[in-house]
């Protein structure tokens, strides 16, 4: 048995896509547990460009890939992201679609930005993808299922009762029409008769796999500080990113999981409304953004950038108990005199070196920096870690230091050969 669960230990958009695509290469399995079309992984292999968004990242390499039970699929979005694979060459045979992910409709993309709208100033800044609509309905058990797909009769019935109580909702609290029973019918229907071929037991799948010793990877979207429960709530996603919810959204129990690797920046992004403590709003910030690439693979939007935060770090360690840490983007600091990392907050008088009881005291909270020599030069590829800059190194030590983790993967490019593998991630750490 060898399980990695690979987690984002900030707020999402830490490069766990190309983490996962260099790991895919070593692993016989890779499996997406959580979240939907809202996340996406940007890769770059041989200078080109791919952008997933529900396909794991091991499709590149040709690997067994699972979208688990925990996923919120959007069909339509999938089968364009199919074709755009099949157009460039990409084998997409060996997917398999959990029986029981959750069916994202036109109505929760609806849902999401009428409801975004009335929050007004108060907005949570979301996709708009209807990710927490499609969660919602799942805990209020009026979910639909991919296998409801694919029993035409079923999803009639279901669509039926939703429809009439949404329809009542859209038209009586909203002010806008409702939706025609038989037009989503017909449509999702048709989305059943192509994703079939998909469409399994992946709970099975993936026991039986790590029963026979394959290498299994569980990549997550989003990052620890979206999660549901662990995060800055209510300024975050409706699943759970961190490795817990690998299990829960794969049918893996938590005596088969083996290790967990937190992937993070060399600073801090974050999309969204929410509070951000290191946030930068000057030049610095700007340089970073634009230096880094940093706009959403699936939005497009600008990202929010700060600085480091080892508080951060520190709570992704904990909640998830991980066990390594990739640091990733070490190359966007360059040039920067001098680089800076919080190693705490002050708030209300009080130091804290932990997220506060109260997330809402995130938004005054006042970041304690520590400040490190920066570097001129970084090299385009990485063989070792000798081959920094003395002033990186010195960086990626003290992000050990103060994470206490090891950081076994440093990447200083997009590509792959601008990645260091220090150890394997799927071991213990000697």
């Amino acid at each position: 048995m060898s399980t990695l669960v690979v987690v984002g230990a900030q707020w999402g958009d830490e490069g766990k896509g190309k983490v996962t695509d260099v790991l895919a290469a070593t692993v016989d399995v890779v499996v997406r547990y959580q979240g939907g079309p809202n996340a996406g992984h940007t890769l770059v292999v041989r200078g080109e460009k791919y952008k997933l968004h529900q396909v794991p990242a091991g499709i590149l390499h040709g690997k067994e890939c699972v979208i688990g039970n925990g996923v919120v699929l959007d069909p339509q979005a999938f089968l364009q992201e199919l074709q755009e694979l099949r157009s460039r060459g990409v084998a997409v045979d060996r997917i398999h679609l959990s029986h029981a992910a959750h069916v994202i409709f036109p109505y929760h993309q609806w849902l999401d930005e009428l409801e975004e709208e009335r929050r007004g100033a108060n907005r949570l800044g979301t996709t708009g993808r209807g990710i927490g609509p499609a969660y919602s309905d799942k805990v209020a058990r009026m979910g639909i299922r991919v296998a409801d797909l694919l029993r035409p009769e079923t999803l009639k019935d279901k669509l039926a009762r939703n429809l009439e109580q949404l329809n009542h909702l859209l038209e009586q609290v909203y002010g806008v029409e409702g939706y025609s029973l038989d037009e989503l019918w017909e449509r999702y229907v048709g989305y059943g008769e192509t994703l079939a071929p998909y469409v399994t037991d992946t709970a099975q799948l993936l026991n039986r796999a790590i029963a026979k010793g394959d290498r299994v990877l569980f990549e997550g979207a989003q990052g620890t500080m979206l999660d549901l429960d662990h995060g800055t709530y209510p300024y975050v996603t409706s699943s759970y990113p961190t490795a817990g919810g690998a299990c829960l959204g794969s049918g893996v129990g938590p005596t088969h999981i083996e290790a967990a690797m937190g992937v993070a920046k060399a600073y801090t992004s974050r999309v969204g409304d929410g509070p951000f403590p290191t946030e930068l709003k000057d030049q610095v910030g700007d340089y970073i953004r634009e230096k880094g690439g940093e706009y959403g693979t699936t939005t497009g939007r600008p990202r929010r950038i700060g600085w480091l935060d080892t508080v951060v770090l520190r709570h992704s360690r904990l909640v998830s108990g991980l066990t390594s840490l990739a640091l990733n983007h070490l190359d966007t600091l360059t040039g920067l005199h001098p680089v800076k990392m919080a190693v705490g907050y002050r708030i209300g008088g009080q130091v804290w070196e932990s997220l506060p009881l109260h997330m809402e005291d995130l938004f005054g909270a006042e970041p304690i920096y520590e400040e490190l020599e920066g570097w001129d030069e970084m090299p385009s590829s990485l063989r070792s870690f000798e081959d920094l800059p003395l002033q990186a190194q010195r960086y990626v030590q003290k992000v050990e230091e103060l994470s206490g983790l090891p950081v076994a993967m440093l990447s200083i490019g997009p590509g792959r050969e601008a990645t260091l593998v220090r150890f394997d991630p799927f071991k213990a750490y000697t």
